[in-house]
């Protein structure tokens, strides 16, 4: 159902540098559009902000109207967080300006970069961010819920690197938040989401990465599963910083490097990264290998930005989506078994279990230090993923998900998980999540977004 505005928009649009579109805009069809398909919702105005001025009219446009807000950046939120039926989007993508200070090690990114232009513009330079492993992923959303990829061994996650941020915040005020300024807002919105204002631009600190990689893949078939487990968690804790492993239960890829024979089956991978040199990868790639040789085996070095964009395709716009996620101290035996019960249960060829292994320089930071949702202790991200090109395929791999996680969650840390992985927002998770920080998380909540205006997401509720 198209949902259109009886008020009059043009005092809005006077007043600001960006776009309108509403439903009777001829590309409204288009500029609605998100990531995932399974989300299709019919916002009465979208505006293609420009700068933070324009987000600030916006919103001050919404209150006067009494429309739901939601806030896009890439368009990514497997919930649809960042559309809203009958209310009004800030969409932020035309704020994708990217500097860079080579010198400093710094970036200044607005809030509708995506991974890619940040990559580009800092690989420019062999420098890069702990972000996300998806390119067309948006830079905001996956900052502010955590951000966890290649480099969190080596350099933390997004929020740890986040230097400061412009904020429009309910009431239209435009702030930086840093240690030294509005120090509570940015302690919140390092992890608490986009709960507390709108980034309009991050600050980050950089590390010196690239620009050429090493890349290895190592795939089993489904029958070797337990055992390949066993191996990784034995040799991934003990590898060095520069080096990452993502274990996969999944499908081999359609790729040249795979033989025919083999791709599109159904099995468990090691994708290892290397930040250091050759020869460390190719030790750690023996390592893994040794003990159970595997059916494929593909090395090659690679520039940093191709290992950004490795998964792209496979993520691609327009796919079905469902996903969710949890926190795995150890891969014990009893969690190996429930994980290789499950893995074979996928239908879609996309559908897929992957686990980040959090250890390093993730855990040199303070449980208190930010408001991330999860304990800065070693252990692995699980993330399920129902990934269909069709809308009855995820109906069926959506239970496949929800099956999973609930076998694994008696192995699980807590009953919380990486909220940045979730398609739904369980109350109760949310708080398990946070645990003893949501009190604080609250009261900051109350003091820039009282009235609860940015409320889609993994909601905090004014304290």
């Amino acid at each position: 159902m198209t949902h259109t505005l009886s008020v009059d928009i043009e005092a809005l649009r006077s007043g600001m540098r960006g776009q309108t579109v509403s439903p009777d805009s001829a590309d409204y069809d288009q500029v609605r559009t998100v990531w995932n398909a399974d989300i299709d919702r019919r916002p009465a105005l979208i505006i293609l902000c420009e700068f933070p001025f324009d987000v600030a009219s916006g919103l001050r446009f919404a209150q006067e109207h009494g429309l739901e807000v939601a806030v896009r950046g890439g368009g990514h939120s497997p919930g649809g967080d960042c559309t809203v039926d009958g209310g009004l989007v800030i969409d932020l993508r035309r704020m994708n300006r990217v500097s860079v200070d080579p010198v400093a090690k710094r970036a200044r990114a607005g809030g509708g970069t995506l991974l890619a232009d940040l990559d580009a513009a800092t690989q420019a330079h062999g420098l890069a961010l702990p972000s996300g492993m998806i390119s067309h992923t948006g830079i905001g959303g996956l900052t502010l819920g955590g951000g966890m990829g290649w480099l969190t061994r080596l350099g933390g996650l997004s929020i740890d690197n986040l230097v400061s941020a412009e904020v429009v915040t309910a009431d239209g005020s435009v702030l930086r938040a840093s240690e030294t300024q509005h120090p509570d807002l940015f302690w919140a919105i390092r992890g608490g989401g986009g709960n507390f204002g709108v980034v309009t631009e991050f600050e980050f600190r950089l590390h010196e990465v690239g620009p050429m990689v090493h890349f290895g893949l190592l795939f089993w078939g489904l029958d070797q599963g337990a055992e390949v487990l066993r191996i990784a968690r034995e040799i991934i804790p003990t590898l060095p910083r520069t080096l990452n492993v993502l274990i996969g239960g999944l499908n081999a890829p359609p790729a040249p490097f795979i033989p025919e024979q083999h791709q599109g089956q159904p099995g468990y991978a090691l994708l290892i990264a290397g930040f250091g040199s050759e020869e460390e990868h190719g030790a750690a790639v023996a390592a893994l290998s040794a003990q159970l040789p595997p059916t494929v085996e593909f090395v090659t070095p690679m520039p940093f930005v191709a290992l950004q964009q490795l998964v792209d395709e496979a993520n691609k716009w327009g796919q079905y989506n469902y996903v969710r996620s949890a926190y795995l101290a150890e891969l014990t035996d009893d969690a190996i078994e429930v994980i290789t019960d499950q893995v074979p249960k996928r239908t879609s060829p996309l559908s897929e279990m992957l686990f980040y292994r959090l250890d390093e320089a993730y855990c040199e930071v303070g449980d208190e230090d930010t408001a991330f949702g999860g304990q800065r202790t070693p252990g692995y991200t699980v993330f399920l993923i129902g990934d269909c090109p069709t809308p009855e395929l995820l109906s069926v791999d959506r239970a496949w998900v929800r099956d999973s996680c609930q076998a694994l969650l008696p192995h699980s840390e807590d009953t919380g998980s990486y909220l940045n992985g979730m398609t739904e927002y369980v109350e109760d998770r949310v708080l398990a999540a946070y645990g003893a920080k949501y009190p604080r998380l609250a009261q900051i909540k109350a003091r820039y977004d009282p009235e609860n205006m940015f409320h889609r997401n993994p909601n905090i509720k004014p304290g």
